[in-house]
């Protein structure tokens, strides 16, 4: 029969590895909500960028139908370096955009890759688990299986220890007789 008290940290043993399969499951999924919230964060950056600019060229573009024929060429240059300017400072923030994008489309890339790395370390103990315990059922076995045998020696030698008693009791019988 096993011994219950050695049963126990066993079994304490066995709790500690599905914590530890949950924490990464928790990580995760955590690494992944973030990685859509940021996502859905620059994508509502990058429209809002996208409407400025749309709303910045309509106003450029009335502007310039609006523009009188009496404007001095040094104003028409003026207004050439002020909209060059804007459109300069547009298309630093589009490459800046671009940019932002490329590095999300990487971090997505990466957090993918390490959420098949975890799945595959989640497989890896979960297998080290079922190993442990077929272990363990082995060990188990065996240290009951010793028992067994150690109780079968103590009952032959009581047997053995029994039929001496009961050849000195008949030998004391006849003795007395």
């Amino acid at each position: 029969m096993p011994n219950l008290e050695e049963a126990r940290p066993i079994e304490e043993y066995l709790r500690v590895i599905p914590s530890e399969l949950e924490i990464i499951k928790q990580d995760f999924e955590k690494k992944t909500l973030e990685l859509e919230k940021r996502k859905r964060k620059r994508k509502r950056e990058v429209e809002e960028d996208l409407d400025s600019l749309k709303t910045d060229y309509k106003k450029l573009h009335k502007s310039m139908r609006n523009a009188g024929l009496g404007k001095m060429p040094k104003q028409w240059r003026q207004e050439i370096q002020e909209e060059k300017a804007r459109a300069d400072w547009w298309e630093r923030k589009f490459h800046d955009a671009q940019a932002r994008e490329v590095a999300c489309k990487k971090s997505l890339d990466d957090s993918q890759n390490e959420k098949q790395m975890l799945r595959a370390r989640v497989a890896e103990l979960e297998t080290a688990l079922q190993q442990h315990q077929s272990h363990n059922s082995v060990i188990e076995l065996r240290a009951s299986l010793s028992k067994i045998e150690n109780l079968k020696r103590k009952v032959e030698e009581l047997e053995t220890t029994l039929q001496n008693c009961e050849y000195q009791i008949e030998s004391l019988e006849a003795n007395n007789e």
